[in-house]
């Protein structure tokens, strides 16, 4: 993805006047620093160099800057900016920069002809970020993949969850149906994880050895589909007719719902009219799709049987499993299981000693198991996982259409916002606000430690702030806490094998690519 630097120095330079002031609370930990700099990229803190942050009673009432362009031609030429002449970061940042505000008007992909109206307000920063999770404010119907929303062919002629507003009662029923699936199956999450990536890391190990370097993002990938499987409904899809299908068939199928939103790194002239302007035809996917809906409904009859006394019939139960699954929670471990490695990787052999010295520890003193308890004794690995989520969200864009006329207000300024705009939400700008967080473009593990955990608030990857708990009221990811869960297990059972470990990183469509050179066995 292309990137580009702006001749000006980095922007962050402009908030450091402010920063005693306006940051509520600092980091206090008695641990060493250890930090892993966005190297490969500029500083992307944006705001107004002249007026200091203030009580909304306050702060002026602007109107919001920028604009759409000419009809058709803005957003195709906002399009290209966005996938190939510019990229993402640089897209929102170079308009930011223009405007001084880290709230204005642009437009999002896809535009025409897929989207009908790909006319947005940006948010940037962190206060402005918030009105995206108060659906009092914004409604959530149809917008989970932004100004467009692929067919329902897709999932089986039904919309899903996340495609559901809280104000639908449907949204009840079916988040309701994921809190008892996620309720009713956690006794088995961590022997599952636990067997599941051992053979894992073995399987990896073998590898390393024979080849000198091993990826892992493939063998990842089908360790997470098969640990869902097993934890979820007792069945390791390997065991099925799916076997080792299952991640090829999710990449295909979640391909044709987000093709219009992503670049595959091909030349613009061929993505630009296949899939940019047109929708991929769903009947292309319709056999792989069945292929997945078969086991899983063959494989959660009692969670089916569930659904039907709870009102959901079990087709469309199943449709919401599949989806909850495949797409929402294998989705996010694709791409974020990589980034955990990526980032602690990258800050090196004495964070891994400490996250080593830490995590065996705390399991010698629970008896040599890991629990629930065992785990909230590990404040730096809890932290340097949070800090994961904070500097690369694996979800990082979120919509909301206004409710009603609405004032929303940055640090700097308020801004009116009109009945029926769409607000769209860049969260790595708004996690790497640098009137919150210091050092914001760097990853520092132990940025949540002690007095820490109140910046917690500001760690948004759930859609919704860290500190908050999903309802069947809100939008928050029913599988919030699962999810981090599993991501402490992993750093777990990573350095409870291992103490150090070395990687390359590429590049891939939906994240990072890891290849692994070097693991250091447990030597103490």
């Amino acid at each position: 993805m292309a990137s580009s630097v702006l001749p000006s120095p980095s922007l962050q330079s402009q908030f450091m006047s402010l920063r005693s002031s306006t940051k509520p609370y600092s980091r206090r930990s008695s641990l060493s620093p250890i930090k892993a700099s966005v190297s490969e990229k500029p500083s992307i803190g944006i705001s107004s160099p002249t007026v200091s942050p203030t009580d909304s009673s306050k702060l002026p009432l602007l109107k919001i800057p920028g604009d759409y362009g000419l009809p058709f031609i803005g957003p195709i030429n906002d399009r290209l900016d966005y996938f190939y002449k510019q990229g993402k970061e640089e897209y929102f940042k170079s308009r930011a920069q223009k405007y001084q505000s880290t709230v204005f008007r642009a437009n999002m992909p896809p535009g025409p002809f897929i989207s009908s109206n790909p006319h947005v307000v940006v948010v940037l920063d962190g206060k402005s970020f918030s009105v995206l999770f108060d659906v009092t404010k914004v409604e959530k119907k149809d917008l989970f993949t932004g100004t467009f929303m692929p067919s329902t062919e897709l999932t089986g002629g039904y919309r899903i969850l996340s495609y559901l507003d809280p104000s639908e009662p449907k949204h009840t029923q079916l988040k309701n149906f994921l809190f008892y699936l996620l309720k009713s199956r956690r006794d088995h999450v961590i022997p599952e994880f636990s067997s599941t990536y051992t053979g894992l890391f073995e399987s990896l190990e073998k590898d390393l050895a024979s080849k000198g370097k091993v990826n892992f993002n493939n063998p990842g990938e089908q360790a997470a589909f098969s640990f869902l499987g097993r934890s979820y409904f007792g069945v390791n899809p390997v065991d099925t007719k799916i076997g080792t299908d299952g991640p090829t068939l999710i990449a295909k199928w979640v391909l044709f719902q987000l093709a219009p939103i992503l670049t595959l790194g091909l030349p613009a002239f061929l993505e630009e009219p296949t899939i940019h302007t047109f929708r991929l035809p769903a009947f292309l996917v319709k056999k792989d799709y069945k292929r997945l809906y078969d086991y899983f409904y063959s494989s959660a009859g009692s969670l089916l049987d569930e659904a039907e006394k709870m009102g959901i019939s079990r087709e469309e139960a199943c449709h919401n499993i599949l989806f909850a699954t495949c797409f929402n929670t294998f989705g996010g471990l694709k791409i974020f299981f990589p980034n955990i490695l990526k980032w602690i990787g990258r800050a090196g052999v004495k964070l891994h000693t400490q996250l080593a010295q830490e995590i065996r520890s705390v399991i010698k003193s629970n008896g040599g198991e890991i629990t629930m308890a065992a785990l909230e004794q590990m404040p730096l690995m809890k932290s340097a996982v949070y800090e994961a989520f904070r500097i690369e969200p694996p979800v990082p864009a979120q919509y909301g259409k206004a409710k009603r006329d609405l004032i929303i207000e940055s640090h700097d300024a308020a801004y009116e916002v009109k009945e029926g705009e769409m607000i769209f939400g860049y969260q790595p700008f708004a996690t790497k606000d640098p009137k919150i967080f210091d050092t914001p473009d760097e990853y520092v593990p132990d940025r949540f430690v002690g007095e820490g955990e109140k910046l917690l608030q500001h760690v948004l990857w759930s859609n919704g702030p860290e500190t908050d708990h999903p309802t069947v009221g809100n939008k928050q990811c029913a599988g919030k806490d699962f999810v981090v869960l599993i991501s402490r297990l992993f750093v777990v059972e990573l350095f409870r094998r291992y103490d150090s470990f070395e990687i390359e990183v590429g590049s891939s469509p939906l994240g990072s690519s890891i290849t692994i050179t070097s693991l250091k066995r447990a030597s103490f």
